[in-house]
C-alpha cells in the first residue's frame, strides 16, 4: 500500500506520468457503460465491478439517471496498471449538449472515438471527430457491442469482420478528409450516400505487410489505437492481445504475427508465414483476423450459449485460459451470466481500453508542445506595443513558453483554464480537508448551490488559498489600464480531485492535471483564464458545434417572484455554458437553448435548484432571417439588369443616402456565417459575439488564417459559378466572377455585430462623380469609404486604400470646401452604424438580414445657413445620418423581393420497417425534405436522412415516439439556413396575377407570410389582416311575430 500511494505522489508530481482523455461519441453508442467499467477496475473501489454498466456512475444528475442520457460532462481519477494517472472525462451525446463536448475536449490530450458496430458511423460521430481535430487530441477508436453482430444479426466472422473493416475506413476516410481540409464536401457526399463514405477496401490494401508503417490512416488496429470491444459485458481486446497469446502457444515472433492480423494477410501453414492474398495456395482463404480471432470469440460464445456453464467443454476453456471464475457463477442458469463473466475475465475491457490510453495518449509535456498555438496562438505584437512595455511582451512570450513545456518549477508562472462552471449543493461538499481540518464554505447556510470551476493547470503548481488574476478571453497585457474591466485579482478557497460526483479535497495541483476549484462562483460567468501575472495572453475561446437556436419567453407564475427568478437565470447562466439569457426591450426574459432536452433540463433546473419558482413558458421564439430573391442562374441574371436605388434625405436636407443591395453567392454566405470567430479576430483584433461554431478548417494555426480566409472566398464564387456553368454563358460567368472579385476590394464592412454574413460594399471611385450639383445650386461630395475589411483580409493592399483616399479627398478640393470633407470624414462611423442597424433588424419582422451586400453612396452637401451649423455643433445631423441610412438600406430590401428565411435541422432518423408509415406521416406533416432512406444491413431498421425546419421542430421528438410507440428515435443536428420560395407581401398587380387571383380573395395559404405575421405580433409590430376577409350578411334564426 505505501509502495502504491508513493508511486500516486510520483505519477502527480511528475506531469510525463499523467494521462487525460474524454470519451466522445454518437449518443446511446456506450460512452457511460465503458466509463462504469473503468471505474469499477481503476477507480480503487469507487465502483464495485457487478454494478458496472448498469449503475452509470457518471451520470449522478436525477435528470440523467431518467432519461437513461448523459448531459453534463464529468471527470474521474484512475490509476492504471502501470501507476500512470489518468484523468477520464465522460461527456454527453446529445446534440444538445454540445457545449459540455467542448468543455471536455479542451481539457485533455486525447479522444476515445465509440463507434457502435451495428449502427456504424452516425452524424455525431463526425461531430466527435471534428472536435478531437480541432483541439488537436490524438483519437482513438473503440469500436464497441461486437457482441451484437453475434446474437442479433447472426453474422459469420468473415461477414463481421467486412462490416468491422468497413467502420474503420469510414472513420479513417472523415479523419483524413478533416486533415486535408474537404471535410464538407465529404459530409454532403455522406448525406447522399452513407454508405459509399469508405476510401478503401479489403481489395485496396496493399499486400505487403512491410509497408503498413507509412500508412497514414490515423486508426490502425496493428499500431495499438484500436480496440474491440463490448462494454456492458466488460469484455475488449486490441490484436496485440492475440499475437501474444498465439505466439505464446505456437512459438513464433509475437510482431511478425501481429503484422498478419489486420487487413487481406493470411498464414501459410505449410511455411508458417504471414503472406499477401496472391501468394496463400488455399481454395477459400480467410484473413488472419478472421481465423484467428473472431473465429475464437464466435466459437466462445456458441459454445456458452448452447451448453450453459456447467458444461464439460466449457470448463475446459476455463481451466486452459487459467480463469478463476467461482463455481456458483458457472452453475447461474442464464448463459448471458456465464458469458459474461469468462469474456470479462479473459479480455479484460479496463486493460484493454487502459493500456490504450497510456500508450497513445501524449503526455502533457508532449501534448502542450503541439496544441499551444490551438490554447495559446501567437499575438500580433506592432513594433509601438513591443517599444512602449517591452517587459510585458517578454513576460507574457515566457508564460506561454511555460505552458508550451508544461512546465512544473517551482519558479514557473500559474496558467490554469476554466472551461466552464458546474453547480455542487453546499450539503454534497467534503467537510474536511486534506488534513482533516474542518472546511469552512462560505454560505453553506444558503440554499444556494456553490459554484465549482471545472479547470486543468497547464503551466505551474496550483495551490489552495493561492491568489490569482482572472482574465477574461477580451484582455490584452499591453493595454494596462484600458482593460482593468477584463481582469480581477481573487483568493481561491479550495482545491478537489474530481471522482464523478465526489469531490476529494487535495492541497496543491501540478501543470497537466485536471481540478475542481472552489472560489470562483462571482468571479467566472462561463469560461476564463488564471494566472499568477497579469502579463499573460488569455487562452483562445472554446468553438461549439452548433448555437442556441430554441427560445422561449419565461415569467414567474407570482410576479412577486420576478426577483427569484433573475437571479436564477444569472446563476443558471452561469453553470451552463451554452444557455443564452436576455431581456429584450419589451422587459421579456428570453433563455436561449440549443433544442427541446436541453430546454427542458434548463427550466426543470431553474424551478428545482434556482429560482425555486414556479414558471410560465411561452411557445418557442423561433429566430428567422431576411434576404432577397436569389440564388443559382438568378443571381446573374440580376446582375445584368439595372438595379434600382433606395434614396433618404435626412431631415435637414444635407445628406442624401442611396441605397442598392445585392444578393450574396449561397457558398459565400456560408464562409462568412463559418468564419464569424476568425473575421473577429483579423478585424481590427476583435472577437466574435461569442464562442464561434465549430470549423474545422480555420482551427489549425497556420500562421496565416487571413490569407486562408481569403482563398477560401474566392473559392466559394467560383464554386457557385461552376454550379451553374451548364446553364450560362462563360462569358457571362467571367464578367460575373469579375465583379465579384471587385466587390471583395470594396468590403467597408461586415454586419451585423461587425462579423456577420452582410456586406456594406464602399462607393466605386472610378466610376461615381466627386462633386456634383444639384437644382438649388448647392455642392456636394461623395462620402467614401476605408474599404477597412478588405484591407485586412488582403484582398487590397494598405497602400491602395491610402492612395483611393487621397483621391478622394484631392479631386475634388478644388471644386469643394475644405470643411465638407471634414465633415464627410466625420461621418463614416455613422454610416458602418446605421448599416449595423439595419443588418439586425430587417423590414418584414425585425429579423437580422441574411446573404445581403449594400453598395451604399452617401452624399454631403454644403449648407451656409447659421442655422445648420448651430444643429450640427450638438451632432444632431449624426443621428439623422445613421436613421437614413438604416431606412434606406431597409427600403432597398423591400423593392427587391424580399424572402424569409428559416433555419434548418439535418434529421437522422432510426425506425422499424413496420413503422415507416407512421414516421413518414409525422415527417409529411411538419414540412421535412426527405434526403434518402436505406435499410440498415442485416437489421429490421431503415434510417431516414431529411431536411427539417426548425420551426417544425418543436414537439417533433415526442410526436414521433407516441405515433411510433417509442419505436421511433430521431438526431437533429442544425444544418443550414435556407430562404421561402414564397413572397411574404405578394399582392396581385400584374394582369396575370389578376386574372388569376382577383382581388386576393383565391390565394391559397402564404407560409411565409403565416411565419413573418407570428413573428411580428409576437415582437408588438403592426399586422395587416382582416378580422373578416370575405364576410356574407348575417343572417338571424329569430321569427318575425
Amino acid at each position: 500500500m505505501a509502495a502504491a500511494e508513493r508511486s500516486g505522489e510520483a505519477a502527480a508530481a511528475d506531469p510525463r506520468r499523467v494521462r487525460n482523455t474524454c470519451i466522445l461519441a454518437h449518443v446511446d453508442h456506450g460512452k457511460t457503460t465503458l466509463a462504469d467499467h473503468l471505474v469499477a477496475s481503476c477507480g480503487d473501489g469507487l465502483l464495485h465491478p457487478k454494478l458496472a454498466g448498469r449503475l452509470r456512475f457518471m451520470d449522478y444528475l436525477d435528470e440523467e439517471q431518467r432519461r437513461a442520457i448523459t448531459m453534463k460532462s464529468a471527470a474521474v481519477a484512475l490509476r492504471s496498471r502501470s501507476g500512470h494517472r489518468v484523468s477520464l472525462i465522460d461527456s454527453p451525446g446529445h446534440i444538445d449538449f454540445c457545449s459540455e463536448v467542448s468543455s471536455a475536449a479542451r481539457l485533455s490530450d486525447s479522444a476515445l472515438i465509440l463507434v457502435d458496430a451495428v449502427e456504424g458511423v452516425h452524424i455525431q460521430t463526425h461531430a466527435a471527430l471534428r472536435q478531437a481535430f480541432v483541439e488537436r487530441l490524438r483519437p482513438c477508436l473503440v469500436l464497441n457491442k461486437i457482441d451484437r453482430l453475434i446474437t442479433e444479426l447472426c453474422l459469420t466472422p468473415a461477414e463481421a469482420y467486412m462490416r468491422l473493416h468497413r467502420i474503420v475506413s469510414d472513420v479513417n476516410s472523415i479523419y483524413s478528409a478533416l486533415r486535408s481540409h474537404s471535410y464538407f464536401s465529404l459530409l454532403s457526399a455522406l448525406e447522399d450516400n452513407p454508405s459509399s463514405s469508405s476510401s478503401s477496401s479489403t481489395e485496396d490494401l496493399p499486400e505487403d505487410f512491410e509497408d503498413d508503417d507509412d500508412n497514414e490512416d490515423a486508426f490502425q488496429p496493428l499500431k495499438g489505437n484500436v480496440v474491440f470491444a463490448c462494454a456492458l459485458d466488460g469484455w475488449g481486446f486490441r490484436p496485440q492481445q492475440f499475437a501474444e497469446l498465439y505466439a505464446r502457444k505456437v512459438g513464433v515472433n509475437p510482431s511478425a504475427f501481429l503484422r498478419g492480423l489486420w487487413g487481406p494477410r493470411y498464414l501459410d501453414k505449410k511455411t508458417g508465414k504471414v503472406v499477401g492474398k496472391k501468394a496463400i495456395k488455399s481454395a477459400d482463404p480467410q484473413p488472419m483476423f478472421v481465423e484467428f480471432v473472431l473465429s475464437a470469440l464466435w466459437k466462445m460464445y456458441e459454445l456458452v450459449l448452447n451448453d450453459g456453464g456447467e458444461s464439460k467443454r466449457v470448463k475446459k476453456l476455463v481451466e486452459n485460459f487459467q480463469l478463476k471464475i467461482p463455481e456458483r457463477e458457472l452453475k447461474n442458469k442464464d448463459p448471458k451470466v456465464v458469458l459474461q463473466s469468462i469474456m470479462s475475465q479473459w479480455l479484460p475491457l479496463s486493460d484493454a481500453v487502459m493500456d490504450m490510453v497510456v500508450e497513445c495518449t501524449p503526455d502533457p509535456v508532449a501534448a502542450q508542445g503541439f496544441r499551444v498555438t490551438r490554447l495559446m496562438p501567437k499575438r500580433e505584437v506592432t513594433p509601438e506595443d513591443d517599444a512602449g512595455c517591452p517587459e510585458v511582451v517578454a513576460e507574457a512570450e515566457r508564460v506561454r513558453r511555460c505552458v508550451e513545456a508544461c512546465d512544473v518549477s517551482v519558479d514557473a508562472p500559474v496558467v490554469v483554464y476554466v472551461s466552464k462552471m458546474f453547480a455542487v449543493p453546499y450539503k454534497m461538499l467534503p467537510l474536511k480537508g486534506v488534513n482533516g481540518e474542518l472546511l469552512n464554505h462560505h454560505g453553506a447556510s444558503e440554499p444556494e448551490e456553490c459554484f465549482m470551476a471545472f479547470a486543468r493547470v497547464f503551466s505551474g503548481v496550483l495551490h489552495a488559498g493561492q491568489k490569482v488574476f482572472v482574465l477574461s478571453p477580451l484582455y490584452d497585457p499591453l493595454k494596462g489600464d484600458a482593460v482593468q474591466k477584463h481582469v480581477q485579482e481573487v483568493e481561491l478557497q479550495y482545491l478537489y480531485e474530481m471522482l464523478g460526483q465526489g469531490l476529494k479535497p487535495v492541497a496543491s495541483v501540478g501543470a497537466g492535471s485536471v481540478v475542481a476549484i472552489q472560489g470562483l462562483g462571482h468571479h467566472i460567468l462561463k469560461s476564463a483564464t488564471l494566472s499568477s501575472t497579469k502579463s499573460c495572453w488569455p487562452f483562445s475561446s472554446m468553438m461549439f458545434q452548433a448555437s442556441p437556436m430554441l427560445k422561449v419567453a419565461i415569467e414567474p407564475s407570482n410576479p412577486a417572484d420576478l426577483g427569484a427568478l433573475v437571479k436564477g437565470l444569472k446563476l443558471l447562466n452561469r453553470a451552463d455554458p451554452f444557455v443564452e439569457y436576455t431581456v429584450t426591450q419589451r422587459g421579456e426574459h428570453v433563455l436561449a437553448a440549443a433544442g427541446e432536452i436541453h430546454l427542458e433540463r434548463c427550466i426543470k433546473d431553474l424551478e428545482e435548484r434556482f429560482a425555486k419558482v414556479k414558471l410560465v413558458v411561452s411557445d418557442p421564439l423561433v429566430s428567422f432571417k431576411e434576404t432577397i430573391e436569389g440564388g443559382g442562374v438568378g443571381l446573374v441574371e440580376r446582375m445584368k439588369a439595372p438595379q434600382e436605388f433606395a434614396e433618404r434625405t435626412t431631415p435637414n436636407g444635407r445628406c442624401t443616402v442611396r441605397v442598392q443591395v445585392l444578393r450574396l453567392p449561397n457558398a459565400l454566405t456560408k464562409v462568412l456565417e463559418e468564419s464569424e470567430q476568425l473575421l473577429g479576430q483579423i478585424i481590427e483584433g476583435k472577437t466574435a459575439k461569442g464562442d464561434g461554431v465549430l470549423d474545422p478548417r480555420l482551427s489549425q494555426d497556420d500562421g496565416n488564417s487571413a490569407a486562408t480566409l481569403r482563398q477560401r472566398m474566392i473559392d466559394a464564387i467560383d464554386s457557385e459559378l461552376e454550379a451553374i456553368s451548364n446553364q450560362v454563358d462563360k462569358e457571362k460567368l467571367e464578367r460575373y466572377r469579375k465583379t465579384w472579385l471587385g466587390y471583395l476590394e470594396r468590403i467597408w464592412s461586415l454586419g451585423p455585430w461587425q462579423v456577420g454574413p452582410n456586406l456594406l460594399l464602399s462607393p466605386d471611385a472610378k466610376s461615381s462623380d466627386r462633386a456634383i450639383t444639384i437644382q438649388d445650386g448647392r455642392q456636394g461630395i461623395l462620402v467614401s469609404g476605408s474599404s477597412h475589411v478588405s484591407e485586412r483580409l488582403g484582398f487590397v493592399k494598405e497602400s491602395d486604400t491610402k492612395d483611393n483616399s487621397n483621391l478622394d479627398n484631392g479631386e475634388s478640393a478644388a471644386d469643394a470646401p475644405e470643411s465638407l470633407h471634414l465633415e464627410s470624414l466625420a461621418l463614416r462611423n455613422n454610416i458602418v452604424s446605421g448599416f449595423q442597424i439595419a443588418a439586425n433588424a430587417g423590414p418584414l419582422c425585425d429579423e437580422p438580414m441574411w446573404g445581403l451586400a449594400f453598395i451604399v453612396e452617401p452624399y454631403l452637401f454644403a449648407d451656409g445657413s447659421d442655422a445648420a451649423n448651430h444643429f450640427d455643433q450638438y451632432n444632431i445631423s449624426s443621428g439623422q445620418v445613421i436613421t437614413a441610412v438604416k431606412e434606406a438600406c431597409r427600403a432597398a430590401v423591400l423593392q427587391n423581393k424580399p424572402r424569409i428565411v428559416e433555419a434548418m435541422y439535418f434529421c437522422e432518423l432510426t425506425a422499424p420497417y413496420d413503422q415507416s408509415g407512421s414516421t413518414y406521416g409525422v415527417l409529411n406533416k411538419r414540412r421535412a425534405r426527405i434526403l434518402k432512406d436505406e435499410m440498415q444491413e442485416g437489421t429490421s431498421l431503415f434510417t431516414v436522412h431529411a431536411y427539417l425546419p426548425v420551426a417544425e421542430s418543436v414537439g417533433f421528438s415526442n410526436e414521433l415516439r407516441s405515433l411510433t410507440a417509442g419505436a421511433a428515435s430521431a438526431l437533429l443536428v442544425l444544418s443550414h439556413w435556407e430562404a421561402i420560395a414564397e413572397d411574404p407581401l405578394f399582392i396581385p398587380r400584374t394582369q396575370d396575377e389578376l386574372e388569376e387571383f382577383g382581388d386576393g380573395s383565391s390565394i391559397g395559404p402564404n407560409l411565409a407570410k403565416k411565419l413573418m405575421n407570428s413573428v411580428r405580433r409576437r415582437k408588438g409590430l403592426h399586422v395587416e389582416e382582416k378580422v373578416v376577409e370575405h364576410g356574407t350578411k348575417q343572417r338571424t334564426l329569430a321569427k318575425k311575430v
